[in-house]
């Protein structure tokens, strides 16, 4: 399994030597520009395409795979052919999947309706394959359905090589097939739409979740559908809202983290319903798509480290021997922030530092808005306590720079 993950991102590293620039957009967030991937906002009644950056560009779909493979599983229950409570085992092709996964050992099942909670609730990658096994017979024969399925409905740029979204150079689609698989999910399965409302459930006696975090931050509107990451593609959304009766489809590509993308769709999905188009602009299916090979977001040796990846600047409140002691420092300073009336909180930042073999935790509240980093600093100076202003380009490994 190993060996095959490997050889999929070699592939994808081949084939791309660096993210493409025409496929990112600056996008504006209340602490200072992000960097998006494409981005499309449709009208899933109309199909009317409200907003958009590059929706027919490539890209890895990752756990977004895991839609179609849903896909598939609600054609065989309309069909019949399975039912809710019909058994899925797993193989030891399935077991062996790297996380998320449930991690059930070769032989034991679940049911299909435990799995579709499971692909929401928690994107195991094992009960992908399990369930593409059950399906097709094997996984490769449940990926060229997949691909075939695609073409069905109209994702004209859209293959698979696999039934999770693992790294692999054949899986590819774009923004504007996503909203079409999407909308088909809707309309020709409305009856089980509601999986893609699980937040968590229970296994047994062992609670899986936590399911996407953006239908809680765009209550009570949002109602679903999925997220996916793997390192080349970045953070990844697919989400619906239903407002004033009115339902939207948005999708979210290749941010650099996954509170950044769910901010940015939040703010897209409102600026979207705030629209007054009479169904002007093209419908979706009317987008083309670019065809070429997909950006990488985050190279394989990058992707594993500490990043800030935020816009906004931070200030540092001292370094502590504990997380326990840094969160409690963190805790007081957004009381602060609190008192100030500052409108963004900033986000919690406990940055492990290592000096001589010792790692302490510096206590940071990151990406504030302009200015109030410098104001808070200034209340916490007069009353001769420790805090300083950072900014993004500051931290960088090994973060020397932050240890006291």
């Amino acid at each position: 399994m190993k060996l095959r993950l490997l050889a999929g991102l070699a592939a994808l590293l081949a084939l791309v030597a660096g993210p493409a620039a025409a496929q990112f957009t600056s996008v504006a967030s209340p602490t200072g520009p992000v960097m998006a991937g494409p981005y499309v906002i449709v009208d899933a009644h109309t199909g009317e395409t409200l907003l958009q950056s590059n929706a027919g560009a490539p890209w890895y779909p990752a756990s977004l795979t895991k839609l179609m493979t849903i896909y598939i599983v609600f054609q065989e229950l309309k069909a019949g052919r399975l039912t809710l409570q019909t058994p899925v085992p797993f193989s030891a092709h399935a077991a062996s999947m790297p996380p998320a996964k449930l991690g059930l050992p070769v032989g034991q099942s679940i049911t299909v309706e435990q799995a579709l909670e499971s692909l929401v609730a928690h994107s195991a990658n094992d009960v992908a394959v399990a369930l593409g096994e059950r399906i097709g017979g094997s996984e490769p024969g449940f990926a060229q359905r997949m691909t075939r399925t695609a073409k069905q409905l109209g994702m004209t740029a859209t293959t698979f090589d696999n039934a999770n979204g693992l790294p692999d150079a054949g899986n590819v689609t774009t923004a504007r097939d996503l909203v079409l698989l999407a909308m088909a999910l809707m309309r020709d399965f409305p009856q089980y739409y509601g999986y893609f409302r699980t937040q968590d459930f229970m296994l047994g006696k062992r609670w899986v979740g936590p399911g996407v975090k953006f239908v809680h931050m765009y209550s009570p509107y949002a109602d679903g559908l999925k997220t996916g990451f793997i390192c080349a593609s970045g953070f990844n959304l697919v989400g619906s809202a239903v407002r004033d009766g009115r339902r939207l489809i948005g999708v979210a590509l290749g941010f650099r983290r996954a509170d950044l993308r769910d901010e940015f769709l939040v703010r897209l999905f409102d600026q979207a319903y705030a629209l007054k188009t009479g169904g002007a602009r093209p419908k979706v299916w009317q987008l083309a798509n670019d065809g070429g090979r997909p950006p990488v977001v985050f190279s394989q040796g990058e992707c594993g480290m500490i990043r800030y990846d935020m816009p906004g600047d931070a200030v540092w409140l001292g370094t502590y021997a504990t997380w326990a002691a840094a969160r409690q420092i963190y805790e007081r300073g957004q009381t602060e922030l609190a008192r100030m009336g500052a409108a963004h909180p900033g986000k919690e930042y406990i940055l492990p530092v290592t000096v001589n073999r010792t790692t302490r935790q510096a206590a940071i509240i990151a990406d504030l808005e302009p200015g109030v980093a410098e104001q808070l600093c200034a209340d916490y100076r007069a009353r001769k306590q420790f805090c300083e202003v950072k900014k993004p380009s500051d931290f960088a490994a090994p973060f020397a720079g932050f240890w006291r």
